[in-house]
């Protein structure tokens, strides 16, 4: 907590109050929003210190650098323009010395913030995410997404760590900052810091909520039958899919089995065909019904899931039944969309409670706890939100001044399936009121075409939206790339599906046919599972293909970044992880490559390796340490961010004691690093078979355990 001072200086400036306390030469800024900034300012001249202290000369509004010789030589100014704070150093009349300003000191925000990069850079060439309280020397603001203000600092240096909570009943979260700048014989120096409020409600999330965590707490993962089966996929279909997934897929995290095209007239598209909007089910395909299909899911271990698109029907008799409920055009001709021959009227009020009621019975009679809406935003006019957006439509709805008629329809489906399930919309826009109901949104276009398999274009289509939109992922909704299909693609490719979808921890969705799937590609699949708590670092969409994603790592026990070199071209390459671009602090740092299994050795600079064309190679990057170390896990291609849970020291009897989760009857192999001084002595475990390789200083220990959860073991070291 911070205490309140005795102060000679206290300001009211916009939404921030300045205190300066003499006695320690402490300032304080504190800003409405709740966060405070504490810290000492000093100016740097040659080897001398000159602290801050009171004007002296009755200008109650500034704050004076005292030299050596207790004289005023310069002077500390603030500036208000709401909630943006300036602070100018300058010097005294006509002086000649050149300095550095630097402040020191800790930033509190209520609790939930996280540290980031708000201002971009048009030479950026890495996507940079952060799992954990994770730091680089990039970052430039804290983002507190429950107000979805950014407290945003400019300084010609800067360095923000996270500080980890000691006490969590403050309910604050506490961050280190350095921030200095230039004072020359022409310049001044100045620090600013910005609580932006309404960050991205005001930029690209007019609707912006920060995500439900009591109703869907993390990123879902699941499969789904369209992508392989397209419209053909029966009940028994789903059920003999189901069952091969509860044994290879359910322990490692699969959690939602989602049924796709079992409307009436769904076996073939369009989907403008099928009977979208009055529950009738496909009887040739699932003949015992909806419901009985979830209890048959749920029985398995699983959450059912529905694919539903209700903006419109190919139901003939629906239509004849309620034609007052769609929209026609000047001519009277219905007016069709990609959902329906026959399209919905938003305005309708009868309409809108069909909707509801429909989704309401899905939910809540059937049993469906997972839904997928589809035909939402999309991309073009076709979609509901283009389609109502649109004069010539607008001007033959029911009530053509209705307000917002799209966001009534999302609003009436998040009340139709109720707060206690999860709403995917497809395709879900952030710029829309997706925003505000929904827990994920297709972001992806189809990872394939209908009746064909996924091909290269569509990974790289697949890389591309990701790069576009996971900005607004794990805060705003979780980002669905749609589907990770392996069985198609080349091994290499695959590889970079897998790394693109769950590498910045999104909505992760199987659709292959699991059984007889290749060993290694099921071991794909598995190293995506659970999807890890990822956010974004930096808070502003990418629009170029790039081609470095580095994923910075923090747990109480260590940090890493975890970093994907992708090859999208047709050529061998060499990539590198510069540790500077990285925003890595100067220093040694070990490697080692996920998909070879390959340890790069210790770098000062960068590692540089050579990527095949439609590849990519994951570099586990840790700074090195003058002991044993872990490198890597081979269970996630995270690397240890899902899997290790402790990881500690103990100098006196060199003893490296790791706490590790393990899937039951599967094999996790993690990777330590060995200096030439030290040689293992042996691992101990209880209830886990373990063995251990030397491989140069790389040492590989196999854990497998009958039961899945959290093992203990300790790896004893000797020096030679």
């Amino acid at each position: 907590m911070i205490e309140s001072l005795v102060t000679s200086l206290c300001l009211t400036l916009g939404f921030w109050t300045v205190q300066f306390n003499p006695s320690n030469s402490e300032l304080t800024l504190r800003h409405d929003s709740g966060v405070a900034i504490v810290g000492v300012c000093a100016l740097e001249v040659g080897d001398q210190v000159w602290r801050l202290d009171s004007s002296r000369d009755g200008v109650d509004a500034r704050l004076a650098f005292i030299d050596a010789n207790n004289n005023a030589q310069g002077y500390l100014t603030f500036n208000d323009q709401g909630d943006r704070l300036e602070m100018h150093a300058y010097h005294r009349t006509r002086q000649f010395y050149n300095g550095r300003v630097l402040f020191t000191g800790r930033v509190y925000t209520p609790r939930g913030s996280f540290a980031c990069r708000t201002n971009p850079d048009t030479s950026e060439t890495i996507l940079t995410l952060t799992s954990g309280p994770a730091d680089s020397l990039l970052f430039d603001s804290i983002f507190m997404p429950e107000t979805d203000v950014a407290v945003r600092f400019e300084a010609s240096s800067l360095q923000l760590d996270t500080r980890e909570r000691a006490d969590d009943s403050t309910q604050t979260d506490l961050y280190n900052l350095t921030a200095s700048g230039r004072i020359e014989k022409s310049a001044e120096a100045t620090f600013v810091v910005t609580c932006d409020r309404d960050y991205f409600k005001k930029r690209w999330v007019p609707y912006y909520a920060p995500i439900d965590r009591t109703r869907c707490p993390k990123a879902p993962t699941g499969w789904m039958s369209w992508n392989v089966y397209f419209d053909k996929a029966t009940a028994q279909d789903n059920l003999a899919e189901a069952r091969i997934a509860q044994e290879f897929l359910q322990p490692f995290g699969l959690e939602i089995w989602s049924i796709e095209s079992w409307q009436g007239n769904s076996d073939q598209l369009p989907v403008s065909k099928f009977y979208n909007m009055n529950l009738e089910t496909n009887e040739e395909q699932f003949p015992l019904g909806m419901k009985r299909l979830a209890d048959d899911i749920r029985a398995l271990g699983f959450r059912p899931g529905l694919w539903t698109a209700p903006f419109g029907t190919g139901s003939e008799e629906f239509y004849q039944a309620h034609k007052d409920w769609f929209l026609h055009n000047a001519e009277g001709q219905p007016i069709s969309s990609w959902n329906g021959k026959y399209t919905l009227d938003p305005t309708n009020d009868e309409a809108i409670a069909h909707l509801r009621h429909i989704h309401d019975v899905a939910a809540h009679q059937w049993g469906y706890e997972f839904f997928k809406i589809d035909g939402m935003s999309g991309s073009g006019p076709g979609y509901s939100a283009h389609l109502f957006e649109r004069p010539e439509v607008v001007a033959q709805f029911k009530n053509p001044n209705q307000h917002a008629p799209f966001e009534r329809c999302v609003q009436a489906l998040r009340e139709g399936i109720g707060d206690d399930r999860i709403f995917l919309a497809c395709q879900g826009h952030f710029s829309g009121p997706e925003a505000a109901y929904a827990d994920a949104a297709r972001t992806g276009a189809d990872i394939v075409s209908a009746n064909q398999p996924v091909k290269w274009s569509n990974v790289l289509n697949q890389a591309g939206r990701t790069l576009n939109q996971v900005f607004v992922n794990n805060i705003v909704f979780y980002t669905d790339p749609d589907t990770l299909l392996v069985r198609d693609l080349p091994l290499e490719e695959a590889r970079v599906s897998a790394t693109i979808v769950a590498l910045p921890g999104q909505l992760t969705f199987f659709g292959d046919k699991l059984a007889n799937l290749p060993s290694e590609k099921t071991t794909i699949l598995q190293q995506t599972l659970p999807v890890c708590d990822v956010k974004p670092g930096a808070l502003y969409p990418y629009f170029d293909q790039l081609a470095v994603w580095d994923l910075k790592v923090a747990r109480k026990f260590g940090a890493w970044d975890v970093v994907a070199l992708f090859n999208w071209t047709e050529e061998e390459a060499t990539l590198a992880a510069n540790f500077a671009e990285l925003g890595l602090k100067p220093g040694a740092y070990v490697g080692y490559e996920f998909w070879t299994q390959t340890p790069l050795g210790v770098e000062k600079e960068r590692f540089q390796i050579n990527v095949p064309p439609h590849a990519v190679r994951l570099l586990a990057i840790s700074p090195a340490i003058d002991r044993p170390q872990f490198l890597s896990s081979d269970r996630h291609l995270t690397q240890g961010a899902v899997d290790l849970q402790d990881c500690s020291w103990n100098d006196n009897d060199l003893t490296l004691n790791v706490k590790i989760a393990l899937v039951a009857n599967h094999t996790t192999v993690a990777k330590f690093n060995l200096p030439a001084n030290f040689q293992l002595e042996g691992v101990q475990a209880d209830a886990v078979d373990v063995s251990s390789e030397l491989d140069g200083a790389t040492l590989a220990v196999a854990l497998r355990a009958q039961e899945s959860g959290v093992y203990q073991c300790a790896l004893k070291f000797e020096k030679k």
